[in-house]
């Protein structure tokens, strides 16, 4: 797998590889930490994006989405679950609500 670079804005990372790059970098760091540890550091980040939402530029944004996802994919990792098939399978043929490609649920229910 070639590494992502900084610069290379305009590669396309799959959600898979996303998750095996993860792996690769910290899956001994994140076995270690534990599942109830990785959770902790994904709300941390999630906070972060709150605060970049609320008043933080583009790029700051852009770096907490980033991180966000990373620690998704990290506590998968250490979950054992791989993300790309989860998501197919909820999602793959429509909103899992009401089955529709568009969703049509009520605003008021999650669907």
């Amino acid at each position: 797998m070639e590494p992502l670079h900084h610069h290379d804005s305009g590669s396309d990372v799959s959600l898979r590889g996303l998750q095996q790059l993860i792996r690769k970098m910290y899956y001994e760091k994140d076995v270690a930490r534990g599942i109830e540890g990785t959770f902790m550091w994904l709300m941390e980040e999630v906070g972060e994006l709150s605060t970049a939402l609320r008043d933080g530029t583009h790029q700051e944004r852009s770096e907490e989405f980033a991180d966000v996802i990373a620690w998704l994919a990290t506590i998968a990792n250490v979950a054992g679950v791989d993300l790309s098939d989860a998501i197919a399978r909820k999602y793959g043929t429509g909103c899992p609500g009401c089955g529709d490609l568009v969703c049509r649920c009520d605003n008021a229910e999650k669907p």
